[in-house]
């Protein structure tokens, strides 16, 4: 029996683990994410990062597709090459996360 419950319990953190995961969204389908409303036009999300950190250059970006939404991932260097990871939501263009690259 408790071997059952073992493997029922890891099997049921694994199907957990793989609904939390967010999956990249390819660039070929992000025109049609903004066609259809589900996302911002990724120039607009990049003007709400550049606010946050004016003068700052975008290293890195990605959209990717949770299981609540889309979220926008933008990795920023700044003037001082300070790095900073900010994340938005694609849809709202809200500020989920804005912090020092550790």
């Amino acid at each position: 029996m408790r071997t059952l419950t073992a493997l029922f319990t890891a099997a049921a953190l694994t199907f957990t683990a793989g609904l939390a995961q967010a999956k990249d969204v390819p660039v070929d389908q992000i025109p049609q994410l903004v066609k259809d409303g589900k996302i911002k036009p990724l120039e607009e999300l990049n003007q709400i990062v550049m606010k946050l950190h004016p003068g700052a250059t975008i290293t890195d970006s990605e959209l990717d597709n949770h299981f609540n939404g889309y979220e926008y991932e933008v990795e920023l260097l700044d003037a001082n090459k300070v790095e900073w990871d900010v994340d938005l939501n694609a849809a709202t263009g809200e500020v989920l996360k804005n912090k020092k690259d550790d």
